[in-house]
């Protein structure tokens, strides 16, 4: 009798299929945060909604926090129960219940909590069902699609965006001419840019589809590095979709929507390793 094979890790699918809309709003599932006696400023900061925690870290030293309307330059001052923090002049205070959110990023949305400019960001989308102050882990530019993680939680925030954790993601390319196999084997092989070294963690054709499609599956996360692969040999990306974020994907999540995070997703990328 024929062995039974062990299961395996699915595939890669670039391919972006239209899904169902899901039939219900899912609850939010939330997590009381931390006793808020002793907590760490840049922790505190974070835990407002803010931005992550490396990022509190850095308004810290920049001055921008205050406590008891004094400005304290070192992160790791520990709160105490009546002390009133304020970040850029106006008090804030750690939400109450951490969310998690997934997005389907449609193109256009710039992925920031605010712009300057007043164009329509990511956390436009949320309105009105989100009531806490989320922000963006990592970012899309405005042209690419797909997933997006958004959460109050500054702990989880910076960890899923260390290099350690190398955070898989992987994306589907159109360009916008075919891509030549050398040129292919170029970006597999690994290519020298501007800021040093880039190595893919795999890259091929989309089967079924032209030549000028194509997954890439990467961690690493520096600046439009997609883009700019590809703009190294001389192409031009007209379609960027991000189709698998940590072990999240779109299905069921159509393009402009965005979910909660159910328990079990919550707890994978709170162990994420």
């Amino acid at each position: 009798m024929e062995k039974k094979q062990p299961k395996q890790r699915p595939p890669a699918k670039f391919s972006d299929r239209k899904p169902k809309p899901p039939a219900k709003k899912a609850k939010p599932i939330v997590f009381k945060t931390e006793p808020i006696e002793g907590m760490r400023l840049n922790k505190y900061v974070a835990h407002s909604g803010v931005c992550s925690r490396r990022q509190a870290a850095d308004f810290v030293k920049e001055g921008l926090v205050t406590v008891n309307g004094a400005v304290v330059l070192e992160p790791f001052y520990q709160i105490k129960k009546d002390d009133e923090v304020a970040f850029k002049g106006k008090p804030i205070k750690p939400e109450e219940r951490k969310v998690y959110i997934l997005m389907n990023k449609p193109k256009g949305l710039i992925t920031t909590v605010k712009d300057e400019r007043d164009r329509k960001t990511v956390i436009d989308l949320l309105k009105p069902r989100v009531k806490e102050r989320v922000y963006p882990v990592g970012r899309l530019d405005r042209d690419t699609t797909g997933l997006l993680l958004l959460t109050n939680d500054g702990e989880l925030a910076e960890k899923m965006a260390h290099p350690s954790y190398k955070v898989q993601k992987f994306y589907h390319v159109v360009l916008d001419r075919p891509l030549a196999l050398k040129d292919l084997e170029k970006v597999r092989a690994g290519l020298t840019l501007e800021d040093g070294p880039v190595k893919v963690d795999g890259v091929d054709y989309i089967q079924d589809a032209g030549k000028n499609e194509v997954g890439v599956e990467i961690h690493i996360g520096k600046n439009r590095i997609v883009r700019r692969i590809f703009e190294h040999l001389g192409y031009t990306i007209e379609k960027l979709d991000r189709t698998y974020y940590a072990g999240l994907t779109k299905k069921d999540l159509p393009r402009g929507h965005f979910r909660f995070l159910n328990q079990r997703e919550i707890i994978m990328l709170k162990h994420f390793r």
